[in-house]
């Protein structure tokens, strides 16, 4: 199954979702690259504007939990911090099998919604406080979405957990 087959029908059930919900979004086609930085280039956002989405898994304490982590492309995460504020004692990002099966897309073609049960979805609240819309690859690798923030925050609600690494 070809990249743009894997990830066709979270693609489609996004914009589904956003057109439901009255989102205030556009949609970029692109070639596929690899870098955030390439990517928010072709975008014309800024870097920071970027939703990397993270499939991790945090464990410890009688926890066992998957969790699309979400930070500006311009942070790095502490797994650390997350393992804690969620009780566990350590995450680790989740292997391709597993992300796989929780998201039905390719490594860097994740949107920052949670479409499965099984996968809790957090966010840093850095992402929202410095742009009015965020910019992320929409399941697939060659578009991407850039969405108002408040209406982000409106449908996906995703719990808030600061998790970048200070500086």
């Amino acid at each position: 199954m070809s990249e743009m087959e894997k990830g066709s029908d979270i693609h489609q059930r996004l914009l589904d979702l956003l057109s439901l919900e009255g989102a205030r979004y556009r949609v970029v086609s692109h070639e596929a690259v690899g870098k955030c930085e390439a990517v928010s280039e072709i975008r014309g956002t800024a870097l920071g504007q970027g939703a990397k989405a993270l499939v991790c898994k945090v464990k410890g304490n009688g926890v066992n939990q998957h969790v699309l982590a979400i930070l500006p492309a311009d942070q790095q995460a502490d797994l650390g911090q997350l393992a804690s504020y969620l009780g566990g004692l350590r995450a680790s990002l989740a292997s391709p099998a597993e992300v796989d099966a929780l998201t039905g897309c390719v490594f860097g073609a994740i949107p920052p919604f949670s479409f499965h049960p099984q996968l809790k979805l957090v966010a840093d609240p850095l992402l929202f406080e410095r742009y009015s819309e965020i910019a992320f690859n929409a399941g697939v690798l060659t578009a991407s979405v850039i969405l108002n923030t408040d209406d982000y925050l409106r449908i996906a609600q995703p719990e808030q957990v600061a998790f970048h690494r200070a500086s």
